[in-house]
């Protein structure tokens, strides 16, 4: 069984390989190909990986290469983790967003939109060859904005069997059962939404409804941390208000001004992440180094492992187990077109990912996931078809997007700090 990385060179790499290692008996994969662009990164962390490997003593032939087609070739499992740009283009996206009074942040607002507009096309190119030179494969989409680049994927490689992954759903999964005390396994989500724009609105432990006992706790819990801490969270009136567990990613709508004001006194992310890189690869050049560092849980992406791994194991098991991942809904959303790609719980065996029937969005909850649904529709036209009156509709569009009288201002920043990672667009 051969798992072809791509972006193989990022410091999130070791966390898979760990995965990979702890579940190879339900996961016997023989072959890691890490691929990408920058051969140092990559030569870095495939070195690690393989001491990795070696230390625990699971036979793994791990190599890289810079060669797409070679690195897919009849693999069984691909798992994108690219980041078109680096974190130089997050930084920028960031740094803009604060020069025109918005959120900059990686997924959400106008600095999800950048790295859409960068990453579509690649990731189109990238599921070309899948399609060519392993056309079994199945696809799984970390890479950000992830929900939107599935919906991409889906609608323009069909061909290609795309499920979209988030560690946010399995992260929730995993703090509920352990502030519950009850198997992880047990646990079951009825979440509704979109990547980074998603509602956890019943629980269930076994067969146990759990829901108000679980947001009773979870109110007690954000009324504590939003009383330690100076960085924008909820309160148990917001929890109690939306009678759900909210994905943290919906800070940024609900709470726009505090975000803006955290934002205002804070350095980027992107500026903290690339100084933990540059500390974790450092580290993984240390040929002492056979373990994942506890460093790495600075990076972000908890459960990241978890996650992917056992998604990948699911399938190949035929498990007919439940996973929260990004997937057509395919008629299980009352009211939803049947391709619109959902952040949802789904059947996972050897097929892939199917969307199980559920009940129809709230209200309030329906007219955010639209809204955000049709800002993606546009920015993949935008992305496709070179549109920059698609692209100007989505700055629009998006809840946290410019005004129109600003809009066009923004959009010649935007391609300006962009020149050249835009594809047809510039």
């Amino acid at each position: 069984m051969r798992l072809t990385v791509v972006g193989g060179g990022s410091t999130y790499t070791p966390e898979l390989i760990d995965g990979v290692l702890q579940r190879h008996s339900s996961l016997p994969v023989s072959e890691i190909v890490l691929v990408d662009i920058d051969s140092h990164r990559v030569d870095v962390v495939g070195r690690f990986a393989q001491r990795m490997a070696q230390h625990v003593g699971v036979n793994i032939d791990i190599h890289w290469t810079n060669n797409l087609a070679v690195a897919v070739k009849n693999a069984s499992f691909v798992v994108s983790q690219m980041r078109v740009g680096t974190q130089l283009a997050r930084h920028r996206d960031e740094l803009l967003g604060r020069e025109f009074g918005l959120i900059g942040q990686e997924t959400v607002g106008i600095g999800g939109f950048a790295k859409a507009l960068r990453t579509v096309p690649v990731a189109l190119g990238i599921a070309r060859t899948i399609e060519e030179h392993a056309p079994d494969a199945v696809l799984l989409n970390f890479t950000n904005p992830a929900g939107l680049v599935t919906q991409a994927l889906r609608k323009h490689a069909p061909k290609v069997n795309t499920i979209g992954l988030c560690n946010v759903p399995w992260n929730v999964r995993a703090e509920i059962a352990g502030g519950m005390g009850v198997s992880f396994d047990d646990v079951h989500l009825d979440s509704i939404g979109l990547n980074h724009l998603s509602w956890v609105r019943g629980i269930r432990v076994g067969d146990q409804d759990i829901t108000d006992r679980a947001l009773t706790e979870f109110s007690r819990l954000v009324g504590k941390q939003a009383a330690d801490d100076d960085e924008p969270d909820w309160t148990a009136e917001s929890v109690q208000l939306m009678r759900a567990i909210p994905n943290y990613y919906l800070m940024y709508y609900y709470e726009t001004a505090q975000q803006l004001k955290y934002q205002s006194g804070h350095p980027t992310r992107a500026s903290r992440v690339m100084e933990i890189e540059a500390d974790l690869l450092r580290m993984y050049e240390d040929e002492d180094l056979v373990t994942k560092p506890a460093e790495l849980m600075e990076r972000g992406g908890a459960y990241y492992s978890d996650s992917a791994v056992q998604l990948m194991a699911d399938i190949h098991n035929d498990a007919g187990t439940v996973h929260v991942v990004n997937v057509e809904a395919a008629g299980a959303v009352p009211g939803v077109d049947a391709t619109t790609v959902m952040e949802i719980p789904a059947i996972i065996d050897r097929r892939g990912a199917t969307a199980i029937p559920t009940a129809a969005m709230r209200p309030d909850i329906d007219a955010l996931v639209r809204t955000v649904k049709d800002f993606e529709w546009l920015t993949i036209a935008a992305a496709i078809d070179a549109d920059e009156d698609a692209a100007m509709r989505a700055l629009i569009t998006n809840p946290l997007g410019p005004d129109m009288s600003t809009a066009p201002a923004l959009w010649k920043r935007m391609k300006e700090v962009n020149a050249g990672l835009f594809g047809a667009l510039g």
